[in-house]
């Protein structure tokens, strides 16, 4: 099982935008230090506690500072740009990180980023797929493209102006072949949007707010798409987000990922669930369909949503995690606000070097006993 990172982030208002990008760096090149496999970086316009606007501007950031960890949009709003810019800048990225990256794509679900973009009664969802279309369709035609699908918004081609001995008209092709591995993150139980993932091998990234027992519905909704078109799903591809504190005393680890109210844990998830519910979307939280909006307090999210511990309750809740939901290939750590950033630091190395390797040599026995 590999280990990831994934980061919205969420930080404090309060917080000034230099000093929280700042940490937000660190964080990814400590990562890299500690053999994460890859990061991703949440973006959005419009959201003073989530401070990146453009995770690819980001991510160029830490290219130079980073040795092997690859660098993944987490994810690129695809409703917020024409698909033409987007694909040139993903190859571009490709091309500058020399293919330590990965291409998280969604249609952007903030209202307010919507809302000022001029777009808040258009149908992102449709945005999204047509958007997706046109990208993959950039990277395998050469010009003049003239890519101009049926019942599609966007159409391109550089017919009319193009003057190839000069390169002018060409658009650049991702520096990985054929294509960067594309990720989606599912938040919604049972989303039927995991089948057409599964269709077009589109990796899922289930996310950490979601409580553990929904998260076998992404896998079994991915097998179905897989399925659909002839081919077997492959574990590896798919990875489960979890909020995780960990340290080496248990009375640290229940405080800052629980019980403290300076907790950046008790932080993230007050912000989550007043979003959640702000957007009509406390379903996440919730154990079954008709359960009241009155249950999903914060201390349910909390009692749900965070594991904390030393490293061997991690470990136990990590197994624990995995026998509820069946195997998959990357536990991604939630990266959170640094409150106490030596508590922070420590919490990431102890997953690297001491909670990851006991999971992998516990799955390791139970495969050679089966």
């Amino acid at each position: 099982m590999r280990l990831g990172y994934f980061t919205m982030p969420v930080h404090p208002i309060h917080r000034t935008w230099a000093e929280t990008l700042k940490e937000d760096r660190e964080a990814i090149i400590l990562a890299d230090r500690l053999g994460f496999y890859d990061a991703f970086m949440g973006e959005h316009l419009t959201d003073k506690a989530e401070n990146i606007t453009n995770s690819m501007i980001f991510n160029a950031s830490v290219i130079s500072d980073t040795k092997t960890i690859k660098l993944a949009t987490g994810t690129s709003n695809l409703s917020h740009m024409h698909p033409v810019l987007v694909a040139q800048h993903a190859a571009m990225f490709d091309h500058l990180s020399e293919g330590r990256f990965i291409f998280g794509v969604s249609p952007g679900a903030l209202t307010s980023d919507a809302e000022a973009l001029g777009i808040l009664d258009e149908d992102r969802n449709k945005m999204f797929a047509d958007a997706i279309d046109v990208i993959l369709e950039i990277w395998r035609r050469d010009p003049p493209y003239n890519i101009e699908f049926p019942d599609n918004r966007f159409k391109v081609s550089t017919a009319r102006t193009m003057t190839l001995n000069l390169g002018v008209g060409y658009m650049g092709k991702p520096y990985q072949k054929p294509r960067p591995e594309i990720v989606g993150t599912v938040v919604a139980p049972f989303s039927p949007g995991v089948v057409l993932m599964g269709k077009r091998d589109f990796h899922p990234l289930s996310a950490n707010f979601l409580l553990s027992k929904h998260l076998k519905s992404h896998w079994e909704n991915y097998a179905k798409g897989k399925a659909q078109v002839g081919e077997k799903p492959d574990v590896a591809d798919w990875r489960v987000a979890r909020a995780v504190f960990v340290h080496d005393d248990d009375k640290v680890a229940a405080r800052y990922g629980r019980y403290d109210a300076k907790s950046p844990y008790g932080f993230y998830y007050q912000q989550m669930r007043a979003k959640m519910k702000r957007g009509n979307r406390l379903y996440v939280f919730k154990s079954y369909k008709e359960q009241p909006d009155e249950e999903i307090t914060h201390d349910w999210v909390m009692d749900h949503c965070v594991i904390y511990g030393s490293v061997n309750k991690v470990v136990d809740r990590i197994l624990a995690l995995r026998e509820e939901i069946g195997d998959f290939g990357e536990l991604v750590y939630a990266g959170m606000d640094w409150v106490e950033p030596a508590l922070n630091k420590r919490s990431m190395q102890l997953m690297a070097e001491e909670v990851m390797p006991r999971v992998n040599a516990a799955i390791g026995k139970s495969a050679a006993a089966a």
